[in-house]
């Protein structure tokens, strides 16, 4: 059967998606869950945040693909046996996450985000400021968005480490891999977290990995909030083992607004916008790995399940 269901309850307006779906292969029919036909015969379903059961409703399921670069709204729910999940590889979001995360360097050597309190203070005040070359960034994640973030940094004079499970080669950037995390974290000045969500990296930045990084150390996570230990965090920045950080991710979001990182002078909050999925760039992949499923090929960006990326 030549449809695509789409699984996004929290997004309003998928006209976009549709189109784009269209405008790839008209004869593709796009439907949208929870007002969608013919279950028994439904064998791919694209999603975001999809409800607990709703991959149950599809007996015949066959492929699950995640409309965003995250695929834990989808792991951790009960996917059924022997169906595969993909996952989002696009340059043009390792693009603009990339960029994204030099931006936020930039103002933190420059303190960009002091200057801005003063603006509204009136005060007029120079600080020092630091020079890419004399900064050191530890990449943590590198896998290919991360690898992408190490590339532009590198060409923008910065000092650049990686960790990974495995070590990587990349030209240029000192790599380190699951057991030299304490030596990898020792050498950054910049921690900035690009991991996976997984149960092994669930508040993985926490009171003892902070320890293990040099005084004054500055977080940047745009990898997910549910890596981030708040408590463990907030005492960090107090004691002055963190410099201060800047969070585009968060455990809930919005992030509610009786929070206390929203008046904290030493964090920078961004709404989750860091990279922002387009349709017109990732659903030609979608279709093309739906043609794969039809074939009974190999699909593109599928996910290890047993690793959960």
């Amino acid at each position: 059967m030549n449809k695509i269901v789409l699984i996004c309850p929290e997004r309003n307006d998928v006209s976009k998606w549709v189109e784009s779906f269209k405008k790839e292969n008209n004869n593709i029919e796009v439907e949208i869950y929870p007002n969608d036909t013919d279950r028994e015969q439904t064998e791919f379903v694209a999603t975001w945040n999809p409800p607990a059961d709703a991959f149950e409703k599809f007996p015949n399921l066959k492929v699950i693909a995640s409309m965003a670069a995250g695929v834990k709204h989808i792991t951790s729910k009960k996917i059924p046996n022997n169906v595969k999940v993909t996952r989002v590889k696009d340059d043009y979001l390792n693009y603009d996450l990339s960029y994204f995360v030099l931006n936020a360097l930039l103002n933190y050597l420059r303190d960009m985000p002091l200057y801005f309190q003063h603006q509204e203070e009136k005060i007029w005040d120079r600080q020092a400021y630091q020079r890419p070359e004399d900064v050191t960034v530890g990449i943590l994640g590198f896998g290919n968005i991360g690898q992408a973030i190490g590339k532009l940094l590198l060409k923008n004079d910065f000092k650049v480490l990686g960790w990974s499970r495995s070590k990587k080669d990349v030209e240029g950037i000192e790599t380190f891999k699951e057991d030299e995390l304490n030596t990898f974290l020792s050498k950054s000045n910049v921690l900035v977290c690009m991991l996976p969500h997984t149960p092994e990296t669930e508040d993985i930045l926490n009171q003892e990995l902070f320890q293990e990084l040099p005084k004054g150390t500055y977080l940047i996570n745009v990898g997910r909030g549910a890596h981030l230990q708040e408590e463990d965090f907030l005492e960090a920045l107090a004691n002055g083992q963190l410099s201060g950080a800047a969070l585009d991710v968060f455990k809930t979001e919005p992030l509610p607004k009786e929070h206390v990182f929203w008046n904290h002078d030493k964090i920078t909050i961004t709404p989750h916008t860091a990279s922002i999925t387009n349709p017109a760039t990732i659903v030609p992949k979608m279709v093309e790995n739906f043609q794969r499923m039809q074939n009974n090929e190999p699909l593109k960006d599928e996910v290890d399940l047993e690793k959960g990326y």
